[in-house]
């Protein structure tokens, strides 16, 4: 019988791998250390952030566990985790700025690749089928315990986002060429928006209070509020550039919009476990689509009218 003797080593005491772990999975265990050792940092972070007892003790189970599978795989690889101060930071400041339950998500998100290579480990190593189960457990737990305000409302984000998108991109699209004036195109955008704004809000407001919700107003808010962050992005370029710099600020506003969809989209493909590129594509299409046709219709328009721009 074969057995996994420890070599010496100068400095620090290492272990040996686990003598049944092929070189895919030792190099598959270290990538979860490594993760590991930015999700518990995370999670201790957002745990002094947290609001009220339960979800700071919430965020410390979760702590707790992935140090545990972190602790589990170093005695099979032999291998301490190695640090990541960058991603670290990054993952911090991404979660202050997204929110809590974003954070936690795309930390748990993983836990399907975790949970997928305890299964593998459980035919090397006995200990990983308590492992398997034990996370699976957790996951299920605290993803039903944890919660955000903001995530109830992500349709009326979507909705209140996607008709700013579709509706100023298209405005703007249709004046730009035919005004040939940034600060009258930024004009036509803000009195549409905030028109525009006003309206979704209301809109919605009635719509969900028809439903008998209590969440109205919030719904209209969050709505309008999306509604209204997008117009103020897609304005800026025309506020910002001089008079004459309406091409410029066209394909600058047409920039955001893809970014905006980017941005968006990658929000919802991880709070609320939504495929991104499937749904980017579709809101990317709609939007471009609309600004395409609304460009053309303003160019004929312009012709038709008989306008001219001194």
């Amino acid at each position: 019988m074969k057995t996994n003797t420890p070599t010496k080593q100068d400095g620090p005491t290492q272990k040996t791998p686990h003598a049944s772990l092929d070189a895919d999975l030792i190099r598959r265990a270290n990538r979860i250390q490594d993760t590991s050792t930015v999700a518990i940092a995370v999670v201790n972070h957002l745990a002094t952030r947290a609001k009220g007892d339960e979800n700071r003790q919430i965020l410390a189970q979760i702590a707790e566990e992935l140090e545990s599978h972190r602790a589990y795989l170093e005695q099979l690889t032999g291998h301490p985790a190695k640090p990541h101060p960058w991603r670290t930071r990054f993952r911090k400041a991404e979660a202050n700025i997204l929110g809590m339950m974003f954070a936690i998500r795309k930390l748990l998100n993983h836990q399907d690749y975790l949970n997928q290579f305890f299964a593998e480990l459980k035919e090397v190593d006995e200990q990983a089928d308590e492992v398997y189960e034990r996370s699976i457990r957790h996951e299920n737990a605290l993803m039903d315990m944890l919660d955000e305000e903001r995530l109830h409302y992500i349709g009326a984000m979507v909705l209140g986002l996607n008709d700013a998108l579709v509706e100023i991109t298209g405005a703007l699209a249709g004046v730009t060429f035919s005004l040939c004036n940034t600060k009258v195109v930024a004009l036509t955008g803000i009195v549409t928006g905030i028109s525009a704004t006003i309206s979704m809000a209301a809109s919605n407001y009635l719509a969900v209070k028809e439903d008998g919700s209590n969440d109205a107003v919030k719904s209209g808010a969050f709505t309008g509020g999306a509604y209204f962050v997008a117009v103020i992005l897609l304005v800026l370029p025309y506020l910002l550039l001089p008079d004459n710099m309406y091409a410029p600020a066209f394909f600058i506003m047409l920039a955001e919009v893809i970014i905006i969809l980017v941005a968006f989209n990658y929000y919802l493909s991880v709070a609320n476990n939504k495929p991104f590129w499937k749904r980017f594509g579709q809101m990317a299409v709609i939007s471009l689509g609309v600004a395409l046709i609304a460009f053309l219709i303003g160019l004929a328009a312009k012709e038709l009218l008989g306008i001219t721009i001194a």
